[in-house]
């Protein structure tokens, strides 16, 4: 079985070093990096399975990292920082980390966690086993990754096109908000994350603007969405 690449971005060489003699010897495969710049290029090849990720790093700070890097990507992220207070952990949260820990840490949690995270990240299937959905001009091929729209390929990032794919399987059915952060963001819920409104929005325009109806993606206040 070939092993987990887990990509650590830390800028303290003796942390950095440390953890990835632990990931190793626990049978990882490590790549270190020590500044957010080169962090968020190397993050973005999707090269890893996890990414153990420093907030305060030069040239990009982790937050900001996290940021750029779920608008194409929903790798698995553990955000790792020396500041544990409460609103530093809803603010690594709120966009988009997977877990937060606080420095100092148990190595044997962290490694609990990681373990967590990855058999949550490898169990999502689509709800719909068909390769391809077709409806009113509208065609999205779930393993090319493809969207169609009366022939013309609009451009999606991975995440829209699991949002777009995750409603219009589920045609005319109302998809609470909490399943669709788990299907979609990999993720729980948070009281105060609208990251789940924001792709929807960014979907309805690229459909508005392939002069598709990206309004029968609807918002059902109080239950979820539904596509109609």
């Amino acid at each position: 079985m070939a092993k987990i690449k887990v990509l650590l971005i830390e800028d303290d060489n003796t942390l950095s070093n440390y953890l990835a003699d632990l990931l190793e010897n626990s049978g990882y495969l490590v790549e270190q990096c020590f500044d957010g710049e080169t962090g968020l290029k190397l993050a973005q090849s999707q090269q890893h399975q996890l990414i153990l990720l420093d907030k305060m790093l030069p040239k990009l700070d982790g937050v900001s990292l996290l940021k750029i890097l779920r608008e194409s990507s929903q790798q698995p992220v553990i955000m790792v920082s020396a500041k544990g207070a409460e609103e530093e952990r809803i603010l690594g949260l709120t966009h988009g980390a997977d877990d937060y820990v606080a420095k100092p840490f148990n190595t044997q949690e962290l490694l609990l966690r990681i373990e967590s995270i990855l058999r949550r990240s490898s169990s999502y299937t689509p709800a719909n086993n068909h390769f391809e959905i077709s409806i009113d001009g509208l065609t999205l091929n779930t393993a090319k990754q493809s969207i169609f729209v009366n022939e013309n390929e609009i451009e999606f990032t991975p995440i829209q096109f699991k949002l777009l794919w995750e409603l219009v399987s589920q045609q005319n059915k109302i998809v609470s908000k909490a399943d669709l952060y788990q299907a979609v963001l990999n993720k729980k819920l948070g009281a105060y994350d609208r990251s789940i409104d924001m792709h929807l929005s960014r979907v309805r325009r690229k459909l508005n603007e392939a002069n598709w109806l990206g309004e029968r993606l609807q918002t059902v206040h109080g239950k979820g969405y539904c596509f109609k």
